[in-house]
């Protein structure tokens, strides 16, 4: 395993371009299952979940081949209905291969899907959305196995009590394409996401209305075709790199963003006291310390704050004047990265699902351990902040979820480098055992 060696104090500038989104591009690999014909996604990011979902497909039967870096070539003919678990506990999303199994096979059996640790994370919206439609679905000695001999189109309510699923949506969103009838989804998640896949399904000749809201009306088709797609740009890496930005007092642009789909966290840096600057699809992001100020936080389903943002934000907080609160709604318990914040001078408590942070001066440099692909981004963000020297450890985590990141990080003049663990210094090391 790597390690990152971080030192701090280092205002970054200069211009990154952002990746395509990671959490888009999984549900769309799954999407080019509806089809017998070939589909091409570009502007895929270059990620070890993305070649995850690509080893799962080839096990589906499908031919996968990557064209480039950032361009793969999904040729799905010939496809049977069984994922095998070795590759499926890698990650959440690929419980998103259930719709689209049970719409082209009418059966799919994929085991209980892994994935980052951040808490209670449960498939029971997948299953009523599936079981709405009129699968059956089971587990069976941990394997999720749906029967879809008798699917037709319903009107359901899919939202729960953390609100919406995306993911959930998303296998609701391909089983209905292929299911005769009229389904509505009442509940819908609105993530730009979720309107990527709506859009590429379009594409292949789905017939979906009301995009971009919590209401779908899909009316099934027979058939679907092959398509070439390109993925939307990630949010979460845009908004991580923003932070970035105004953690070390730097002056970062960022191109290829379309900050629309950053509305709420926008809002949120700019009432921080961070100078933020949108033209079309750039944004410039400048910090300063002399004018942030705390705020209050709630993580909520899009176009809410993301959850996938709160660990950075946590980070931006430790550092900030006076006491931010920071609660989580969608996943109650995604506080792992708070004890190694804590290692590093931060003063935050938890109460329930909220973060108490009372801002100090400055973090200082500490060996931390990442618990999970945005905790990783978290604390790296407070080692390019923080005085003195920061050992991030387990950032495997990372490389599920950010494109190149200590050679972006590199060009902004941020001084990190990804070491083997072997280079970790033998008190560290001593610590970890």
């Amino acid at each position: 395993m790597d390690v990152f060696r971080i030192r701090g104090e280092v205002a970054l500038n200069g211009t990154i371009k952002v990746s395509g989104s990671k959490n888009a591009a999984l549900p769309l690999f799954a999407a080019s299952l509806l089809s017998e014909e070939e589909t091409i996604l570009e502007n895929v990011p270059d990620l070890s979940d993305v070649q995850f979902m690509a080893e799962i497909l080839t096990e589906l039967g499908a031919k996968v081949k990557r064209i480039n870096r950032n361009a793969w070539k999904i040729n799905p003919s010939s496809i049977i209905h069984s994922a095998p678990y070795e590759l499926v506990r890698k990650m959440r999303a690929s419980i998103c291969l259930l719709g689209p199994l049970v719409a082209r096979l009418r059966r799919a059996e994929i085991p209980m899907p892994g994935g980052c640790v951040i808490g209670n994370r449960p498939i029971d919206l997948h299953v009523r959305a599936l079981e709405g439609l009129g699968a059956k679905v089971e587990l069976s000695g941990g394997v999720v196995v749906v029967q879809g001999k008798n699917i037709k189109g319903n009107s359901l309510f899919i939202g729960g009590r953390h609100g919406s699923t995306v993911t959930g949506t998303a296998n609701a969103l391909m089983l209905a394409s292929l299911t005769p009838g009229q389904t509505v989804l009442e509940g819908s998640a609105c993530e730009p996401e979720i309107a990527d896949l709506c859009k590429m399904l379009r594409q292949m000749g789905a017939d979906i209305k009301g995009t971009g809201s919590h209401r779908l009306i899909i009316n099934g088709v027979d058939k679907l075709y092959g398509c070439k797609h390109s993925v939307i740009p990630d949010r979460i890496e845009a908004g991580t790199y923003m932070l970035a930005g105004a953690m070390t007092q730097g002056e970062i642009k960022i191109d290829g963003v379309n900050t629309s789909h950053l509305g709420s966290f926008l809002d949120l840096l700019k009432n921080s006291g961070v100078e933020i600057q949108c033209n079309g699809n750039t944004a410039h992001c400048r910090g300063n310390f002399d004018r942030l100020n705390p705020r209050e936080v709630v993580t909520l389903p899009y176009p809410g704050f993301p959850t996938d943002l709160q660990a950075q934000i946590c980070a931006l907080a430790s550092i900030t004047p006076g006491l931010s609160v920071i609660t989580e709604k969608v996943y109650p318990s995604r506080f792992m990265h708070v004890p190694e914040l804590l290692r590093m001078g931060a003063q935050i408590s938890i109460e329930g699902s909220s973060a108490i942070i009372r801002g100090i001066n400055q973090l200082k440099g500490a060996p931390v351990m990442a618990s999970d692909l945005r905790a990783s981004a978290a604390l790296i963000l407070a080692g390019l902040a923080a005085r003195g020297e920061t050992w991030v450890q387990r950032i495997y985590h990372l490389d599920r979820g950010y494109e190149s990141f200590e050679q972006k990080l590199q060009s902004l003049g941020a001084q990190v480098e990804r070491l083997p663990e072997s280079e970790l210094p033998h008190s560290i090391s001593s610590d970890k055992n």
